[in-house]
């Protein structure tokens, strides 16, 4: 897992407005290495999704990267044109979207968009495109006599594993899972997970899972990257960023994720004082300094660096 399939370098995304830029993403660098699992958490608006978005080219207008690179492997996918783009869309890099109804089309069956996407992305006939999809659908568990089935003929569960289908479907090297199983039941999103875990591990894919929730980063990452307010505030392995988190918005992330502890009623779930800054009203300094409880002089004035390659805190930087 050394090599790099893609390496994000002092990203910066921009949205003009009347009153000058907003900046959800601001100068973030990152690699995902081959075959991991790489988690994306943070409160809403931290910039996760933002984040996958310019990785894959679908950035809004009238939003653009104003500096950085994104590589995969050695190609740089960052200034490509559409044509390039949608070269790399859905066969080297996919997406995994929270409703799998924004993905599939209700007018066609499941088969006939599984056939489509891969004779869209590889080099084969009509008729192995079918058997492809077929064992597509075997591998995430749905019976292959559904295949000339409507989306609207599934569970929610069901059609999310169609969707995890269509995205290895055409052998992609990045799969990118933006909150995949928020609208489902805590029992399937488990199934939906596991399943998406398997089969990268199988087909040889890494993974980045955004998400807000701290419990299926310990189920199902290798590594974490924590954002808050478009910067990156803490990255390193999952289970010693879990066991000793560094920066004070980590240790308050996975203090108020309710675990089998909190099964005293009387005892209070911690919560993060204050809410995620506006982007048109991000503070001075660290992002985070109005809402942490550690802040120093310096916090509301300088922004901290990444300091040991794993957290951007004055609490660990030389002043």
């Amino acid at each position: 897992m050394s090599e790099a399939i893609l390496s994000v370098r002092n990203l910066r995304v921009v949205f003009p407005h009347r009153h000058g830029v907003l900046v959800p993403i601001d100068d973030i660098s990152f690699d995902v290495k081959k075959g991991e699992i790489i988690g994306f958490v943070g409160e809403s608006g931290a910039g996760k999704s933002m984040t996958g978005a310019a990785i894959i080219g679908l950035i809004d207008p009238p939003g653009y990267i104003e500096q950085g690179e994104i590589w995969l492997k050695n190609e740089r996918i960052d200034q490509l044109d559409i044509s390039a783009a949608n070269r790399i869309r859905g066969r080297r890099i996919s997406m995994v979207f929270q409703d799998p109804l924004t993905s599939l089309n209700p007018l066609r069956t499941i088969g006939d968009q599984l056939v489509e996407t891969i004779l869209t992305h590889l080099p084969v006939s009509a008729d192995e495109a079918k058997r492809k999809a077929i064992a597509g659908l075997e591998e995430v568990d749905i019976d292959p006599e559904r295949f000339n089935a409507y989306p609207h003929e599934f569970s929610g569960g069901m059609r999310q594993r169609v969707v995890i289908a269509l995205a290895l479907s055409a052998e992609p090297e990045l799969i990118i899972a933006d909150e995949p199983t928020t609208a489902l039941d805590v029992s399937v999103q488990a199934q939906v997970l596991e399943l998406l875990k398997k089969l990268c591990r199988e087909h040889g894919a890494s993974v980045i899972l955004i998400t807000h929730d701290m419990g299926v980063i310990a189920e199902t990452t290798d590594r974490v990257a924590v954002l808050y307010a478009g910067r990156l505030a803490e990255i390193g392995d999952t289970q010693t960023l879990l066991r000793d988190p560094q920066h004070p918005y980590t240790k308050g992330l996975i203090a108020s994720t309710p675990s089998v502890e909190y099964g005293d009623i009387s005892t209070e779930l911690f919560q993060i004082t204050g809410a995620m800054p506006r982007l048109d009203a991000l503070p001075d300094g660290c992002a985070f300094h109005p809402r942490c409880g550690q802040a120093l002089a310096h916090c509301a004035t300088k922004r901290p660096h990444m300091e040991r390659n794993r957290v951007a805190c004055w609490l660990y930087n030389d002043v």
